[in-house]
């Protein structure tokens, strides 16, 4: 490095500026990991000419590096989108949703089976910021037309339904907002957009938490918005970049390095849960099992006409004449299932759940439990369920 025709001397200059430049053509499967919070610039004029509305250059680290840009490509080509955003999580790509496209005086609807807090969230913007939240039956179908009012600028949908896995009818939802003029967004991070053609069934915005089956490995927090419209993915970006939201380029890597075995998971975890499923709808201890690819389920057959695959989450009613501590006993005898929120890894999960606390118009009976079926062996698993059963 030379200054002034000399060759740079000082001991701390030479450690941080060096001539050395690795040779091109290097080629690898992996995809790199570019650290950076400042991005160089050639001169000036590329300097002034940076513009990361269009993400067609690099402008600072905050708002992505190859490494991210890559991901959120990867990311919208398999949910069959054209745009795509990361944020710190799953919760952060929701609330940059709701900040984007709803203000004081607007009216947003939610199913009131939505993730815990996504209602939170919700109930915050209504008693702090002056959005009107209203909360629906999840299996309203085209019937939420009638809730749809003047002031209504979004629909929350998720399907299935968080914990109690209602299937909605996401086409007659959609078709009803699009004649109103209303946006719906979805959370399908349950199907991963392996399972559900969001887009082709009326979507306008998907979101995902990429800590569940993209991540695979427990170990990783982040959340995707991807859409199709450049309209609308502009607002989104502009959102964006003034709340700060932006993800690690380690973390980046951790769900790149994962996408490529992404389908071969979930179709593992889908078998292993219908196996697993089947058999519990069989046990006396059971009234009923909530996986959307068996008749119990609400909203099964809009599952059957919609979806191609169930994933490795759902839940089960226990029969009314066991307690809350009997039901507590059972999930503590567990040992191959482990007590912990998340999903979508590889190892099996079982959480028990207050759930008339949680929903409007809960009716059912019986204490709700829900079972993340992991990659361990089917038969295992069932055994292990069968050994803790004998507990209550």
């Amino acid at each position: 490095m030379e200054c002034n025709g000399k060759k740079a001397s000082g001991f701390n200059t030479q450690i941080i500026h060096d001539e050395y430049q690795a040779p091109a053509g290097f080629a690898a499967f992996t995809v790199p990991i570019h650290h950076a919070s400042t991005v160089l610039f050639d001169n000036v004029a590329a300097m002034r000419a940076r513009t990361w509305l269009e993400k067609s250059s690099y402008t600072y680290g905050l708002h992505g590096t190859p490494t991210s840009f890559t991901l959120e490509a990867r990311l919208a080509q398999i949910e069959g989108g054209n745009h795509c955003l990361l944020a710190p999580s799953g919760l952060a790509a929701i609330t940059l949703i709701d900040l984007t496209f709803l203000q004081s005086g607007d009216d947003v609807l939610i199913p009131d089976n939505a993730y815990g807090p996504n209602r939170e969230l919700a109930n915050w913007l209504s008693g702090s910021f002056g959005v009107s939240a209203r909360f629906y039956d999840p299996l309203i179908g085209a019937g939420i037309t009638d809730l749809i009012q003047s002031n209504t600028k979004l629909i929350w949908t998720e399907a299935p339904g968080s914990v109690s896995m209602e299937v909605p009818d996401i086409p007659a939802i959609c078709a009803a907002a699009r004649e109103k003029g209303v946006l719906v967004a979805l959370d399908n991070t349950w199907a991963a957009g392996v399972a559900f053609s969001a887009f082709d069934h009326g979507v306008d915005i998907v979101m995902q938490a990429l800590t569940k089956y993209q991540s695979g490995g427990s170990d990783v927090l982040m959340g995707a918005v991807i859409t199709r419209s450049k309209e609308l993915n502009a607002r989104l970006l502009t959102a964006h970049m003034l709340l700060g939201l932006g993800v690690g380029m380690d973390d980046a890597y951790l769900v790149l390095r994962n996408l490529p075995t992404l389908k071969l998971r979930f179709d593992a975890h889908d078998s292993s849960a219908r196996k697993v499923a089947r058999w519990l709808s069989q046990r006396p201890e059971i009234a009923k099992v909530l996986h959307p690819a068996l008749p119990d389920c609400p909203g099964h057959d809009v599952w059957k006409r919609d979806f191609t695959g169930a994933g490795g989450l759902f839940s089960v009613l226990f029969d009314a004449r066991y307690s809350e501590q009997q039901t507590d006993r059972f999930v503590d005898h567990l040992k191959l299932f482990k007590i912990g929120f998340s999903w979508g890894g590889a190892h099996s999960l079982c959480v028990p759940y207050r759930i008339e606390k949680m929903r409007g118009n809960w009716t059912h009976k019986g204490v709700l439990v829900r079972f993340n079926i992991g990659l361990e062996d089917a038969d295992d698993l069932i055994a292990d369920i069968e050994q803790a059963l004998m507990q209550l």
